[in-house]
């Protein structure tokens, strides 16, 4: 059982990273029953500071039965729902909860109703991300993590330090979080390129000139707003950039992922490409590929019937290095994986919120082990490293 004052500490970090500026914000709170005591303490927070909140909460009964009915017809789930879209639209910030409680229900879910999910989820995504310029900027908004023991024998972790991971890991203070993740950012100030290699075959670089690095401390800034980077995901613990998406090369290793819509892992997965496009036909994978390949392939499929102004489902979006000082492993849960001291981290598809240029409905992080070196080119065509085997030099 977690101690309520924990609960409330990862309570007011969440609903801090959404910023509330003003009374009256209207802020929707989704999750799961079994975090319920975390949604109510969000609810009360958003309160406390003059927002208005809407909690919608569900089990994981009816999100198994959904899939499991033959009487709920994958066009029904396919159909945006026109009400809660007008909803989203007067909504202020949202705030997500991991969920389900037991990840492995998405594993047995119909090929055809995931596929109709997806789907339902792109005016949605339009929305909240300003994908659509008639929605620019997009919402605020927070996706956090929240332990469960299903999810914690999902990921083959202990449950307490799945809990430590995620419930120690949201509540740093930021008086000493802060610190730690401006002295990373620190080392890429005028960074043209970097250059990221390790022992298990990653070996790439990528173009971050003129690109603002954003320090992920779980706070969400004006310089983020500015930018119109309105969200982030919690834990936090990560300095990240959105690459120039048309440049560089090479091969990121990732040991272990997991596909966002059926919750399948896929191991030590190679990702070759080549002016900052995702070379999909040589990427290899020890399980689970096709997994992998029909992920990507669907975003394809969606981004081109949204008609998006240049298709970037394959393109680099995101390069992060992760600091947070309590994540110590990689379980396959991003949430977390991302976060981890001496990691790497870069994502193909949607960046245009923080200060890129794709349009997509594919994000998919793959992270290295945490033993990465890096080696950073300066405008001035200097180059320092500044990590080696995922110690910071």
């Amino acid at each position: 059982m977690i101690d309520k004052q924990k609960i409330k500490s990862c309570a007011e970090n969440i609903t801090r990273s959404i910023n509330i500026k003003k009374d009256g914000e209207f802020v929707y709170i989704k999750g799961n029953t079994f975090s319920q005591d975390l949604l109510e303490e969000i609810g009360l927070s958003v309160l406390r500071k003059g927002g208005i909140p809407h909690i919608n909460a569900t089990s994981d009964y009816y999100e198994e039965t959904t899939w499991q009915d033959d009487l709920i017809k994958a066009k029904t789930i396919e159909n945006p729902k026109l009400p809660f879209l007008e909803m989203i639209k007067k909504m202020d910030a949202y705030i997500v909860i991991e969920y389900p409680e037991n990840p492995v229900i998405r594993n047995e879910a119909p090929k055809d109703k995931l596929e109709a999910y997806q789907k339902s989820t792109a005016p949605l995504r339009d929305i909240l991300y300003g994908f659509k310029e008639e929605f620019a900027p997009g919402k605020k908004w927070c996706y956090a993590a929240w332990p469960s023991k299903k999810a914690a024998k999902f990921f083959n972790i202990k449950y307490s330090l799945f809990e430590k991971f995620i419930v120690d890991g949201m509540s740093i203070p930021a008086e000493e979080f802060t610190p730690i993740v401006k002295n990373l950012g620190d080392k890429f100030e005028n960074a043209s390129k970097v250059y990221v290699n390790d022992d298990n075959g990653t070996d790439f670089w990528v173009s971050v000139e003129d690109r603002t690095r954003i320090l992920d401390d779980g706070i969400l800034s004006e310089e983020q707003i500015a930018l119109g980077d309105l969200g982030g995901n919690l834990p936090a613990g990560e300095v990240f950039f959105a690459p120039n998406e048309t440049q560089g090369e090479g091969t990121i290793f990732c040991p272990l992922t997991k596909e966002r819509y059926t919750h399948k892992f896929v191991k030590n997965v190679e990702l070759p490409f080549k002016e900052g496009k995702l070379i999909l036909d040589k990427v290899t994978a020890d399980s689970n590929l096709e997994i992998l390949t029909e992920a990507f392939k669907k975003g394809e499929r969606i981004d081109r019937a949204n008609k998006v102004p240049e298709l970037r489902t394959y393109n680099i979006g995101e390069l992060g290095i992760g600091c947070n000082p309590v994540i110590t492993k990689a379980i396959g849960y991003i949430l977390t994986d991302e976060k981890i001291n001496g990691s790497i981290h870069v994502a193909f598809g949607f960046n245009k919120s923080f200060g890129g240029t794709s349009i997509s409905q594919v994000h998919w992080d793959f992270v290295t082990a945490p033993n990465a070196n890096i080696t950073v080119e300066y405008k001035d065509n200097s180059k320092k490293i500044i990590m080696e085997n995922g110690k910071l030099v």
